[in-house]
């Protein structure tokens, strides 16, 4: 009598196709079907933002076809999805793709001496979900009976750590923000945790200065094919309605007066219908502002501060004063709470000692000689 490994198809994974579906040819290799389907130019691209589809078909030219691309389909089992991602944790990236052999002073492994250069962790399994994507759309199409890599147990890796601002910090950013044509909008980005696209995205219509509310719908990217463009919010949590801080540089502003300020000194403008812009009035390049944003914290001596660090600090600070982790979300424009309560678990050690201050006693209730109170807490 058969195993019940070979009643369901024991290792010919051709057996478990469903019923009715056309033959796998035994012959086609994963880097066939990539290029059979199109995929992702012509399958991913229809979904994906420009940007991403560059990283798709980067990862799938740099590392799927190289690595598994002669594997033929029929064949490719989990182990050999496992085997190769091991290789590439361990495989110095400078050998394997030659990258300095062709230099003027070579170095690394054209010189006999491998600098060990590996691939991150967010790096490898960013390459696993694109490899699980493209698989998952063999399946979808019939072209495999499953998908192998969803068998691969990969290790979640830790998010990069940062040091989000401090209340002192960014007070300094603001002042140093002051006078700045751009004032408005840092003010705006400490105070509400948008996107750079975001900022940049907003229109006149977008916002109701006397509700003090603002409707994010858009954002502003640079593409390889249109330029500049507004594209809408993506994922769908990301459109959304915030409250709007106080902000007299951004009420005082408006089209017609920054069209009537330009046409007193002479200066071309063109309004473009953005809430910021150049000093033309054309939407400002998300490039360009983070050049801008760079000179800030110099101003006043701070730390070296990148733009999409105040997305982050903005969360933090927030949950510092006690806001709840769902308006943190809102406001943010998180996917589902579980983001929210990821990014910020970081909670810093004064936090913690504030937890710690609220018990005042030891956990049985009775002062413990060895366990004196950290502040003097008034009951």
């Amino acid at each position: 009598m058969k195993s019940r490994s070979t009643r369901s198809g024991g290792r010919d994974p051709r057996r478990l196709r469903h019923p009715g579906s056309p033959p796998l040819p035994a012959d086609d290799t994963l880097q066939a079907q990539l290029g059979q389907t199109h995929w992702p130019d012509a399958v991913a691209a229809r979904r994906l933002r420009e940007y991403t589809h560059t990283r798709y078909t980067a990862c799938v030219n740099r590392y799927l076809v190289p690595g598994l691309g002669k594997k033929k389909l029929a064949k490719l089992s989990a182990k050999d999805v496992r085997t190769w991602l091991n290789q590439l944790h361990t495989t110095c990236q400078c050998c394997a793709n030659g990258i300095n052999a062709g230099r003027d002073a070579p170095l690394c492994c054209a010189v006999g001496t491998c600098c060990s250069k590996l691939l991150s962790p967010l790096t490898l399994t960013y390459i696993y979900s694109v490899l699980k994507s493209a698989l998952k759309h063999a399946v979808r199409e019939e072209e495999v009976p499953r998908n192998v890599a969803r068998n691969v147990r990969t290790g979640t890796p830790r998010p990069r750590r940062f040091e989000p601002l401090t209340a002192d910090e960014a007070s300094q950013l603001l002042t140093a923000a002051q006078g700045h044509r751009l004032h408005a909008l840092f003010e705006l980005t400490v105070h509400t945790g948008l996107r750079k696209g975001e900022l940049l995205g907003l229109r006149w219509e977008d916002l109701n200065l006397d509700a003090g509310t603002a409707a994010i719908r858009r954002t502003l990217q640079r593409t390889t094919a249109g330029g500049l463009t507004t594209l809408p919010t993506r994922p769908r949590p990301s459109e959304r309605r915030i409250a709007l801080p106080p902000l007299p540089p951004l009420a005082e502003a408006s089209p017609r007066t920054e069209q009537r300020e330009h046409a007193t000194t002479g200066t071309a403008w063109q309004h473009s219908g953005h809430v910021f812009t150049t000093a033309q009035g054309r939407p400002i390049d998300p490039t360009n502002l983070t050049r801008t944003f760079t000179t800030l914290p110099r101003k006043v001596s701070l730390r070296h501060i990148r733009f999409h660090e105040l997305k982050p600090s903005t969360g933090t600070l927030l949950l510092e004063r006690g806001s709840r982790l769902v308006v943190i979300k809102d406001l943010l424009g998180h996917a589902h709470i579980g983001v929210t309560g990821g990014v910020y678990a970081h909670v810093r050690l004064h936090l913690q000692r504030q937890a710690i201050d609220t018990l005042g006693n030891a956990p049985d209730g009775h002062t413990h000689p060895d366990y004196p109170p950290l502040t003097t807490t008034t009951r």
